[in-house]
């Protein structure tokens, strides 16, 4: 009597005898011997793998807890189930020792920051080695990286000071600006004021020196008789004034008789 056994697509049958592996077979329709014979699917497709919650040590002495979830396959069927009790969490324990010594090697900082490198590290250092338990690892990633509690607590303290420090800064250069710009600005106006007023009393010299060179002008060009008028109105004016003493030049009394106001008064005086 022979048993049936179809091996799926993307599978590798085993076949036992008497609990002894004889020989591999592809998916397809096979004939067994039932309790003599045994055939053993082993699947060949891709299968994800979560590693969640994995503390890790960092270069400062920060705890972190990393998450992260792999791809695999199977690639040889006979050492993934024959030669390990558990080759998928032998690969799992290879990869959380590759990782904490990268992590382990990095400062708090890096570390958060350099997820992409970690997991290009990572994929580099396993390389071959998983070939050990009959797998590939095909894709590495970490999705989740975090610090302790008491690290993120004192981390947000930080963060929240620097921005402190920032609008304080960023508030003292904007009053220093301020300032900066009223003092021009009165500086400017002081300037403007000074110039203007400086301009004025340029235009108030300027009229005054014309006004002079002028009159200077009209006197060095005037002959005796413009003077003798002069002399003449300036003696009707002190004869008009109440005064009764006039002191004139003992060289000028004999024009006193060209004035006509001198002479009535002398008239006057003989008779």
């Amino acid at each position: 009597m022979l048993g049936i056994k179809i091996v799926p697509q993307n599978n590798q049958g085993l076949v036992e005898t008497f609990g002894k592996y004889r020989r591999s077979v592809t998916s397809g329709f096979h004939f067994y011997i039932p309790f003599i014979q045994k055939i053993r699917n082993v699947s060949l497709a891709m299968e994800p793998k979560a590693l969640p919650n994995y503390s890790i040590i960092t270069k400062d002495n920060a705890d972190v807890s990393a998450s992260l979830t792999l791809n695999y396959h199977v690639t040889d069927a006979v050492k993934y189930q024959y030669e390990n009790t558990d080759s998928v969490e032998s690969m799992a324990q290879l990869v959380r020792g590759h990782l904490r010594d990268i992590i382990g090697r990095m400062d708090l900082n890096e570390a958060l920051g350099s997820t992409a490198k970690i997991n290009q590290e990572l994929a580099i250092a396993i390389g071959d080695l998983t070939n050990t338990y009959g797998i590939n690892v095909d894709r590495i990633n970490i999705d989740v990286l975090t610090p302790s509690t008491a690290i993120q607590e004192a981390m947000d303290k930080q963060l929240t000071a620097d921005r402190e420090r920032v609008a304080a800064i960023a508030k003292a250069e904007g009053e220093a600006k301020s300032i900066e710009l009223t003092t021009k600005a009165k500086n400017d106006a002081l300037k403007a004021t000074a110039k203007a007023e400086a301009e004025a009393t340029r235009t108030r010299a300027d009229a005054e020196r014309y006004r002079i060179d002028t009159v200077q002008a009209g006197l060095s060009s005037a002959d005796d008789k413009y003077f003798q008028n002069q002399s003449i109105n300036a003696f009707t004016d002190l004869a008009k004034s109440p005064a009764n003493l006039v002191v004139v030049p003992a060289d000028k009394t004999g024009e006193l008789g060209q004035l006509p106001v001198v002479g009535k008064l002398l008239k006057k005086g003989t008779d």
